[in-house]
């Protein structure tokens, strides 16, 4: 496939990828947004733009990701078919290509009743797969599911999730997402490097390297309190209980949590089939922007 975007393009000469994860602001104006990504500007290679994370409205993940796109940054739309129905996902696709946003995310999102306006319904017209498939025909056959034609059709680099548990894929799943049309995917937060390698590993055997891109999850801790909450609360986050200690026994978890960070981002660059590396945590661009130029660096 042609390049459909400058990731795209990255990670086809085989550059390792740093991508990063902003929340948009709580505000209608978007000097707030710049002000919050300009740490990154010069280090990320992509930025994620989250669409309503924890179910919590945020500005537009589309008006934002075309904010970041028109200020030299490349942005990925993250785009979940909670809150959209078909029609919706299908328009803002072409909106955001058109506006210099071709990198996108598919994504389920999180439980509305889980957000801090419980009675809202979800929409989940179509699923995070057929949203993938939609995508694919419209920027392979140029037309809607309709059979209209899109006339030029977007450029659409299409992402997924996965989530690294123990170390198990399953890659008949995977290549199931491939053939719907998932060009790169974006994993659940990964801290123990063997259980990256196996997962690595099994997925090479299945011949599934070959066909895709990974970039794999990390983020740098703030204190042992929080790695732990993240052990316990996200899905598919399993944090090593050396890596627990180390902040427990720190005199400064925050520089230590950095530190960690950077050591797995060296280790992850040499397993075999991982492209690049998607760091978050809720505010902390300024951080990770560190990170990545430390690691640059060496």
């Amino acid at each position: 496939m042609e390049f459909q975007s400058l990731l795209h393009k990255k990670l086809l000469k085989g550059t390792f990828v740093y991508t990063a994860e902003t929340t948009p602001p709580d505000a209608s104006d978007q000097n707030k947004l710049l002000e919050k990504t300009k740490p990154l500007k010069g280090f990320v290679d992509a930025i994620n733009v989250t669409d309503g994370p924890g179910a919590k409205v945020h500005m537009s993940s589309l008006t934002a990701a075309i904010i970041l796109a028109k200020n030299g940054f490349e942005s990925i739309l993250q785009l979940t078919v909670r809150d959209r129905n078909r029609l919706a996902l299908q328009g803002d696709l072409v909106g955001a290509s058109a506006l210099g946003v071709n990198n996108i995310l598919c994504l389920t999102g999180d439980d509305p009743k889980k957000g801090d306006q419980p009675e809202t319904k979800a929409v989940n017209d179509i699923s995070s797969l057929e949203l993938v498939i939609t995508a694919n025909m419209m920027r392979k056959e140029k037309k809607f599911p309709s059979g209209r034609i899109i006339e030029p059709p977007p450029n659409l680099f299409i992402g997924g999730a996965e989530v690294p548990t123990q170390g198990k894929p399953i890659p008949e799943k995977i290549l199931k997402k491939i053939k719907a049309g998932i060009d790169f995917f974006q994993t659940q937060y990964v801290f123990d490097a063997l259980v990256l390698k196996e997962y690595m590993k099994i997925l090479g055997d299945f011949g599934i390297l070959e066909k895709t891109y990974f970039i794999i999850g990390l983020g740098p801790f703030s204190s042992a309190k929080s790695a732990k909450w993240m052990n316990d609360n996200l899905y598919g986050v399993d944090i090593p209980e050396n890596i627990i200690k180390r902040l427990e026994l720190s005199k400064d978890p925050k520089e230590e949590g950095k530190k960690i960070c950077i050591e797995l981002i060296n280790i992850f660059r040499e397993i075999k089939g991982v492209n690049g590396v998607h760091l978050m945590g809720h505010n902390k661009e300024k951080v990770i922007a560190e990170i990545i130029n430390e690691t640059k660096k060496i």
